[in-house]
């Protein structure tokens, strides 16, 4: 809330995908009074350590495979040496129907360059599984949010009809939005990056999320 209110906005309409999906929901469960609407890709992502401290069935843990990589010196190493290579194997398998070109991955892997990011991604799956501290000034809203709190203002979750990533289904996040609610499956082999894959259809819920929130 810290980055809304340093900006001056008020009252935005927050949207995203993947960690800032998860962001988005966060700032919409916890601060219903200062947003004014929510979309977010593949749904509500809110999640705590203690929930996905459950082992799941063998099929979704290799889905996971990069959770236990970067768990390990070597695989931090291992993403240090190849994060390009190992970025792009990812958006194949997230999105395994997208024809990007070379120049749209050079485009986005330019931010993968920056000297924090390695050092971050590992220590967020880290803490993921219990093996990495948080801040500690954040461990209130850490209890607030392992207790799953509804998004009660107007929100439209989307998900692509190919995303190669593990996601929920929406059925399961159904009960989790309790305000005025919609979701759309975007069709066309759209897969894990769906603003980037079908930004109108991203810019048409942002737009129509508006709408709902007068």
């Amino acid at each position: 809330m810290e980055l809304v209110e340093a900006l001056g906005l008020v009252r935005p309409i927050v949207g995203g995908c993947d960690w800032g999906a998860r962001s988005a929901c966060i700032l919409a469960a916890l601060y219903p009074e200062q947003v004014r609407a929510l979309v977010s890709v593949s749904g509500y992502l809110i999640g705590s350590r203690a929930a996905g401290s459950a082992p799941l069935v063998p099929e979704a843990e290799r889905s996971w495979w990069y959770q236990f990589y970067f768990a390990t010196e070597r695989g931090r190493q291992g993403y240090a040496s190849h994060t390009h290579d190992f970025a792009r194997l990812i958006w194949r398998t997230a999105s395994p129907d997208w024809a990007f070109d070379a120049q749209t991955f050079a485009r986005s892997a330019a931010a993968l360059d920056n000297p924090d990011h390695v050092a971050i991604t590992v220590h967020n799956y880290r803490w993921r599984l219990g093996l990495a501290e948080g801040e500690s000034r954040y461990d209130e809203m850490e209890r607030r949010l392992a207790a799953f709190p509804p998004v009660q203002i107007p929100a439209i979750t989307l998900e692509g009809d190919a995303n190669g990533a593990p996601h929920p289904r929406a059925d399961d996040y159904r009960a989790r939005f309790v305000g005025p609610y919609e979701h759309r499956l975007i069709e066309g082999g759209i897969g894990h990056n769906l603003p980037q894959e079908a930004p109108h259809a991203f810019a048409r819920a942002i737009i129509d999320a508006d709408k709902m929130s007068n």
